[in-house]
Protein backbone atom coordinates (compact mmCIF):
# COMPACT_ATOMS: atom_id res chain seq x y z
CA UNK A 1 0.00 0.00 0.00
CA UNK A 2 1.25 3.51 -0.81
CA UNK A 3 0.40 6.35 1.55
CA UNK A 4 0.25 10.11 1.06
CA UNK A 5 3.65 11.80 1.05
CA UNK A 6 4.45 13.62 4.29
CA UNK A 7 7.11 16.30 4.59
CA UNK A 8 9.45 17.20 7.43
CA UNK A 9 11.76 20.20 7.49
CA UNK A 10 15.15 20.00 9.22
CA UNK A 11 17.55 22.76 10.07
CA UNK A 12 21.13 22.07 9.01
CA UNK A 13 23.45 22.25 12.04
CA UNK A 14 25.91 25.18 11.95
CA UNK A 15 29.34 24.11 10.72
CA UNK A 16 32.57 25.70 9.61
CA UNK A 17 32.73 27.64 6.36
CA UNK A 18 32.21 25.56 3.19
CA UNK A 19 34.97 24.30 0.98
CA UNK A 20 34.22 25.29 -2.61
CA UNK A 21 34.40 21.92 -4.29
CA UNK A 22 35.57 21.55 -7.86
CA UNK A 23 35.00 17.80 -7.86
CA UNK A 24 32.28 15.62 -6.35
CA UNK A 25 33.46 12.28 -7.76
CA UNK A 26 36.11 9.62 -7.24
CA UNK A 27 37.95 7.54 -9.81
CA UNK A 28 35.69 5.36 -11.94
CA UNK A 29 35.89 1.66 -12.51
CA UNK A 30 36.50 0.37 -16.01
CA UNK A 31 34.32 -2.74 -15.87
CA UNK A 32 30.55 -2.87 -16.07
CA UNK A 33 27.71 -5.33 -16.45
CA UNK A 34 23.91 -5.06 -16.69
CA UNK A 35 23.78 -4.97 -12.89
CA UNK A 36 26.77 -2.68 -12.30
CA UNK A 37 25.54 0.89 -12.06
CA UNK A 38 27.68 1.96 -9.12
CA UNK A 39 31.39 1.68 -8.38
CA UNK A 40 31.20 -0.14 -5.04
CA UNK A 41 34.94 0.27 -4.38
CA UNK A 42 34.67 4.02 -4.86
CA UNK A 43 31.64 4.15 -2.56
CA UNK A 44 33.50 2.25 0.15
CA UNK A 45 36.47 4.65 -0.12
CA UNK A 46 34.16 7.66 0.03
CA UNK A 47 32.56 6.36 3.22
CA UNK A 48 35.93 5.42 4.74
CA UNK A 49 37.21 8.94 4.12
CA UNK A 50 34.05 10.50 5.54
CA UNK A 51 34.30 8.45 8.74
CA UNK A 52 38.02 9.23 9.09
CA UNK A 53 37.81 12.99 8.67
CA UNK A 54 38.86 14.58 11.97
CA UNK A 55 38.36 11.21 13.67
CA UNK A 56 34.75 11.11 12.57
CA UNK A 57 33.68 14.48 13.97
CA UNK A 58 32.54 15.91 10.61
CA UNK A 59 30.80 12.62 9.88
CA UNK A 60 28.85 12.96 13.14
CA UNK A 61 27.91 16.58 12.37
CA UNK A 62 26.17 15.51 9.16
CA UNK A 63 24.29 12.58 10.72
CA UNK A 64 21.10 14.66 10.82
CA UNK A 65 19.41 13.06 7.78
CA UNK A 66 20.34 9.47 8.66
CA UNK A 67 19.36 9.93 12.31
CA UNK A 68 15.99 11.36 11.29
CA UNK A 69 15.29 8.48 8.90
CA UNK A 70 16.40 5.95 11.52
CA UNK A 71 13.92 7.44 13.99
CA UNK A 72 11.14 7.22 11.40
CA UNK A 73 12.01 3.59 10.60
CA UNK A 74 12.16 2.75 14.32
CA UNK A 75 8.64 4.16 14.75
CA UNK A 76 7.44 1.66 12.16
CA UNK A 77 9.24 -1.18 13.90
CA UNK A 78 7.51 -0.32 17.18
CA UNK A 79 4.18 -0.97 15.47
CA UNK A 80 5.23 -4.62 15.22
CA UNK A 81 4.31 -6.13 18.58
CA UNK A 82 7.09 -8.67 18.70
CA UNK A 83 10.43 -8.94 20.51
CA UNK A 84 13.17 -10.39 18.32
CA UNK A 85 16.02 -12.50 19.61
CA UNK A 86 18.30 -11.00 16.92
CA UNK A 87 17.98 -8.05 14.53
CA UNK A 88 20.33 -7.86 11.55
CA UNK A 89 21.11 -4.27 10.48
CA UNK A 90 22.17 -4.44 6.82
CA UNK A 91 24.31 -1.49 5.70
CA UNK A 92 24.25 -0.26 9.28
CA UNK A 93 26.89 2.46 9.10
CA UNK A 94 27.97 3.36 12.64
CA UNK A 95 24.55 2.31 13.95
CA UNK A 96 22.02 5.06 13.28
CA UNK A 97 19.19 2.52 13.63
CA UNK A 98 20.85 -0.05 15.89
CA UNK A 99 21.53 2.45 18.67
CA UNK A 100 17.76 2.99 19.00
CA UNK A 101 17.12 -0.66 19.87
CA UNK A 102 16.60 -1.60 23.51
CA UNK A 103 16.02 -4.85 25.39
CA UNK A 104 12.30 -4.50 24.78
CA UNK A 105 13.02 -4.81 21.02
CA UNK A 106 15.77 -7.41 20.86
CA UNK A 107 18.49 -9.23 22.76
CA UNK A 108 21.15 -8.88 20.07
CA UNK A 109 21.87 -6.75 17.01
CA UNK A 110 24.25 -7.72 14.19
CA UNK A 111 25.58 -4.76 12.20
CA UNK A 112 26.87 -5.42 8.66
CA UNK A 113 28.58 -2.75 6.56
CA UNK A 114 31.16 -2.71 3.76
CA UNK A 115 33.08 0.24 5.27
CA UNK A 116 35.07 -0.86 8.33
CA UNK A 117 35.83 2.71 9.42
CA UNK A 118 32.17 3.67 9.26
CA UNK A 119 31.13 0.47 11.01
CA UNK A 120 33.48 1.06 13.95
CA UNK A 121 33.15 4.83 14.17
CA UNK A 122 31.01 4.72 17.31
CA UNK A 123 32.19 1.44 18.86
CA UNK A 124 31.93 2.57 22.47
CA UNK A 125 29.13 5.15 22.39
CA UNK A 126 25.36 5.46 22.28
CA UNK A 127 24.46 1.75 22.50
CA UNK A 128 22.23 0.27 25.18
CA UNK A 129 24.46 -1.93 27.37
CA UNK A 130 21.60 -4.44 27.68
CA UNK A 131 21.69 -5.16 23.94
CA UNK A 132 24.53 -7.30 22.62
CA UNK A 133 26.18 -5.71 19.55
CA UNK A 134 28.16 -7.62 16.93
CA UNK A 135 29.85 -5.84 14.02
CA UNK A 136 30.71 -7.58 10.77
CA UNK A 137 32.45 -6.04 7.76
CA UNK A 138 30.95 -7.54 4.60
CA UNK A 139 29.60 -6.44 1.24
CA UNK A 140 25.85 -5.83 1.52
CA UNK A 141 25.47 -7.21 -2.02
CA UNK A 142 26.69 -10.65 -0.82
CA UNK A 143 24.43 -11.15 2.19
CA UNK A 144 24.02 -14.92 1.74
CA UNK A 145 27.81 -15.35 1.75
CA UNK A 146 27.91 -14.36 5.44
CA UNK A 147 24.38 -15.13 6.70
CA UNK A 148 22.80 -18.61 6.44
CA UNK A 149 19.43 -19.06 4.76
CA UNK A 150 16.35 -19.18 7.00
CA UNK A 151 18.36 -17.86 9.95
CA UNK A 152 17.11 -14.33 10.75
CA UNK A 153 14.01 -13.18 12.59
CA UNK A 154 14.27 -9.55 11.44
CA UNK A 155 16.44 -7.71 8.91
CA UNK A 156 16.57 -3.92 8.75
CA UNK A 157 18.22 -1.69 6.16
CA UNK A 158 18.36 2.06 6.80
CA UNK A 159 19.61 4.12 3.83
CA UNK A 160 22.01 1.68 2.20
CA UNK A 161 19.99 -0.01 -0.56
CA UNK A 162 20.14 3.00 -2.89
CA UNK A 163 23.83 2.16 -3.51
CA UNK A 164 23.44 -1.54 -4.41
CA UNK A 165 23.70 -2.57 -8.04
CA UNK A 166 21.12 -5.37 -8.13
CA UNK A 167 18.25 -4.24 -5.91
CA UNK A 168 15.88 -7.08 -6.95
CA UNK A 169 18.64 -9.59 -6.20
CA UNK A 170 19.37 -8.10 -2.77
CA UNK A 171 15.68 -8.27 -1.85
CA UNK A 172 15.65 -11.95 -2.80
CA UNK A 173 18.74 -12.55 -0.64
CA UNK A 174 17.07 -10.78 2.29
CA UNK A 175 13.96 -12.92 1.93
CA UNK A 176 16.04 -16.10 1.74
CA UNK A 177 18.01 -15.12 4.87
CA UNK A 178 14.81 -14.64 6.89
CA UNK A 179 13.11 -17.37 8.85
CA UNK A 180 9.51 -18.14 7.85
CA UNK A 181 7.35 -15.29 9.17
CA UNK A 182 10.48 -13.14 9.52
CA UNK A 183 10.17 -9.43 8.73
CA UNK A 184 12.17 -7.00 6.61
CA UNK A 185 12.02 -3.26 7.23
CA UNK A 186 13.81 -0.95 4.81
CA UNK A 187 14.31 2.74 4.13
CA UNK A 188 15.95 4.00 0.95
CA UNK A 189 16.14 7.24 -0.96
CA UNK A 190 13.57 7.59 -3.74
CA UNK A 191 13.85 9.03 -7.23
CA UNK A 192 12.88 12.60 -6.29
CA UNK A 193 15.78 12.92 -3.84
CA UNK A 194 17.88 16.04 -4.50
CA UNK A 195 15.82 16.97 -7.55
CA UNK A 196 16.73 20.63 -6.95
CA UNK A 197 20.45 19.87 -7.17
CA UNK A 198 20.03 17.57 -10.16
CA UNK A 199 18.06 20.08 -12.25
CA UNK A 200 20.38 22.96 -11.33
CA UNK A 201 23.49 21.03 -12.39
CA UNK A 202 21.83 19.88 -15.62
CA UNK A 203 20.74 23.40 -16.59
CA UNK A 204 24.20 24.78 -15.78
CA UNK A 205 25.95 22.11 -17.87
CA UNK A 206 23.67 22.69 -20.85
CA UNK A 207 24.33 26.43 -20.62
CA UNK A 208 28.12 26.27 -20.09
CA UNK A 209 29.16 23.03 -21.76
CA UNK A 210 26.39 22.11 -24.19
CA UNK A 211 25.48 18.75 -22.62
CA UNK A 212 24.77 16.92 -19.37
CA UNK A 213 26.28 14.05 -17.39
CA UNK A 214 25.02 12.23 -14.25
CA UNK A 215 25.99 13.85 -10.94
CA UNK A 216 23.19 12.52 -8.73
CA UNK A 217 22.71 8.78 -8.31
CA UNK A 218 19.78 7.14 -10.13
CA UNK A 219 17.30 5.94 -7.51
CA UNK A 220 14.27 3.72 -7.32
CA UNK A 221 10.87 5.10 -8.22
CA UNK A 222 8.30 4.80 -5.46
CA UNK A 223 5.93 2.94 -7.81
CA UNK A 224 8.49 0.17 -8.32
CA UNK A 225 9.15 -0.85 -4.73
CA UNK A 226 5.92 -2.76 -4.08
CA UNK A 227 6.44 -4.67 -7.35
CA UNK A 228 10.07 -5.48 -6.45
CA UNK A 229 9.08 -6.63 -2.97
CA UNK A 230 6.31 -8.83 -4.39
CA UNK A 231 8.60 -10.32 -7.03
CA UNK A 232 11.17 -11.12 -4.31
CA UNK A 233 8.54 -13.22 -2.54
CA UNK A 234 7.52 -10.97 0.37
CA UNK A 235 3.94 -10.90 1.58
CA UNK A 236 1.82 -8.54 3.75
CA UNK A 237 3.55 -5.60 2.07
CA UNK A 238 3.52 -2.01 3.29
CA UNK A 239 5.12 0.79 1.27
CA UNK A 240 4.93 4.46 2.22
CA UNK A 241 6.82 7.66 1.43
CA UNK A 242 8.13 10.57 3.48
CA UNK A 243 10.00 13.70 2.47
CA UNK A 244 12.68 15.45 4.49
CA UNK A 245 13.60 18.98 3.48
CA UNK A 246 16.83 20.49 4.76
CA UNK A 247 17.57 24.19 4.32
CA UNK A 248 21.16 25.20 3.49
CA UNK A 249 22.82 28.62 3.21
CA UNK A 250 23.84 27.77 -0.38
CA UNK A 251 24.57 24.88 -2.73
CA UNK A 252 28.18 24.78 -1.52
CA UNK A 253 27.18 23.68 1.97
CA UNK A 254 24.93 21.00 0.49
CA UNK A 255 27.82 19.60 -1.59
CA UNK A 256 30.12 19.68 1.41
CA UNK A 257 27.63 17.82 3.61
CA UNK A 258 26.98 15.17 0.94
CA UNK A 259 30.71 14.54 0.74
CA UNK A 260 31.02 14.28 4.52
CA UNK A 261 28.01 11.91 4.59
CA UNK A 262 29.81 9.61 2.14
CA UNK A 263 27.01 10.29 -0.35
CA UNK A 264 29.04 11.66 -3.25
CA UNK A 265 28.38 10.40 -6.75
CA UNK A 266 29.56 6.81 -7.40
CA UNK A 267 27.98 6.10 -10.80
CA UNK A 268 30.25 4.16 -13.16
CA UNK A 269 31.51 6.41 -15.96
CA UNK A 270 30.86 9.64 -14.10
CA UNK A 271 32.88 12.76 -14.84
CA UNK A 272 35.84 13.31 -12.52
CA UNK A 273 35.78 17.11 -12.36
CA UNK A 274 33.05 19.70 -12.67
CA UNK A 275 34.36 23.03 -13.96
CA UNK A 276 34.24 25.76 -11.38
CA UNK A 277 32.25 28.10 -13.65
CA UNK A 278 29.68 25.32 -14.18
CA UNK A 279 29.34 24.91 -10.41
CA UNK A 280 29.02 28.67 -9.98
CA UNK A 281 26.28 28.74 -12.61
CA UNK A 282 24.51 25.80 -10.93
CA UNK A 283 24.63 27.62 -7.59
CA UNK A 284 23.07 30.72 -9.14
CA UNK A 285 20.36 28.66 -10.89
CA UNK A 286 19.64 26.76 -7.66
CA UNK A 287 19.10 30.01 -5.77
CA UNK A 288 17.07 31.61 -8.56
CA UNK A 289 14.73 28.66 -9.11
CA UNK A 290 14.42 27.03 -5.69
CA UNK A 291 15.41 29.54 -2.97
CA UNK A 292 13.24 30.06 0.12
CA UNK A 293 11.99 33.49 1.09
CA UNK A 294 14.74 33.84 3.70
CA UNK A 295 17.45 33.26 1.08
CA UNK A 296 18.28 29.67 2.05
CA UNK A 297 18.03 26.87 -0.48
CA UNK A 298 16.07 23.64 0.19
CA UNK A 299 17.26 20.11 -0.51
CA UNK A 300 14.62 17.38 -0.65
CA UNK A 301 15.35 13.83 0.50
CA UNK A 302 12.54 11.49 -0.54
CA UNK A 303 12.51 8.36 1.61
CA UNK A 304 10.68 5.15 0.70
CA UNK A 305 9.80 2.87 3.63
CA UNK A 306 9.00 -0.79 3.03
CA UNK A 307 7.87 -3.62 5.29
CA UNK A 308 7.54 -7.19 4.06
CA UNK A 309 7.22 -10.63 5.62
CA UNK A 310 8.60 -13.97 4.51
CA UNK A 311 5.68 -16.32 3.79
CA UNK A 312 4.66 -18.77 6.52
CA UNK A 313 1.64 -21.06 6.98
CA UNK A 314 1.00 -19.32 10.31
CA UNK A 315 0.50 -15.89 8.78
CA UNK A 316 -2.99 -14.39 8.37
CA UNK A 317 -4.41 -15.38 4.99
CA UNK A 318 -6.90 -13.44 2.86
CA UNK A 319 -10.39 -14.88 2.65
CA UNK A 320 -11.45 -16.55 -0.56
CA UNK A 321 -12.99 -14.32 -3.20
CA UNK A 322 -16.75 -14.11 -2.78
CA UNK A 323 -16.78 -15.16 0.88
CA UNK A 324 -17.60 -11.68 2.23
CA UNK A 325 -20.90 -11.29 4.08
CA UNK A 326 -21.22 -7.47 3.97
CA UNK A 327 -22.03 -5.42 0.89
CA UNK A 328 -19.57 -2.55 0.40
CA UNK A 329 -22.43 -0.31 -0.72
CA UNK A 330 -24.04 -0.69 2.69
CA UNK A 331 -20.79 0.38 4.40
CA UNK A 332 -20.33 3.45 2.21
Amino acid sequence: MLSTVRARVLARPPVTRPRHLASVSSSPTTSSSPFQVFDRNAKQMQRDRAASRKEGERSRVVDYVRDEVAEMLFERMQDIKRRFNTVLDLGSGPGHFSKLLGPENTRRVVMIDSSAKTLHRDDSTEFDPEVEVQRMQADEESLLHVVPRDSQEAIVSCLSLHWVNDLPGILVQVKEALQPDGVFLGALFGGDTLFELRTSLQLAEVEREGGISPHVSPMTDTRDMSNLMGRAGFTLLTVDVDEIKVNYPSMWELLEDLQDMGESNAVIGRRQVIHRDTLAAASAIYREVHANEDGTIPATFQVIFVIGWKPSPNQPQPLERGSGQTNLKDVL
